[in-house]
């Protein structure tokens, strides 16, 4: 079973920028696709990035197009969301997952059946 575990969550003011962290157990890191989903109180998660898992294909949704930006480096085994430009409409628990799949433009949060603590993001006014 492939455990994600993210970090890096704070409070910040409308503007400012946090970088999350996503480190997985349980399997071989490298080989995976990493998608960033994020849930506030009473939705569903909602996918905000993906990485291949070479590094070189990203997608983004169209909500975080221009101020995120998804990385990795399978050396540390982590990856990362940097987020700039930060919106109270960001505030969220972030969440990351471990994908074997490639998924395209068509993450869901029903094709992951582990999620992990995430992490709490904090965007105030």
């Amino acid at each position: 079973q492939v455990q994600p575990l993210e970090s890096g969550g704070g409070l910040v003011h409308t503007g400012g920028s946090l970088t999350l962290s996503c480190t997985t157990s349980g399997g071989t890191f490298g080989i995976f696709a990493i998608p960033w989903f994020r849930q506030t109180p009473g939705k569903e998660r909602e996918f905000v990035a993906s990485i291949s898992w070479s590094g070189v294909v990203t997608y983004y949704a169209d909500s975080v197009k221009g101020r995120f930006t998804i990385s990795r480096d399978n050396s540390k085994n982590t990856a990362y969301l940097r987020m700039n430009d930060l919106v109270p409409e960001d505030t969220a628990v972030y969440y990351c997952n471990a994908d074997p799949i490639w998924r395209g433009t068509n993450w869901r949060e029903a094709d992951y059946h582990y999620w992990g603590q995430g992490t709490q993001v904090t965007v105030s006014s």
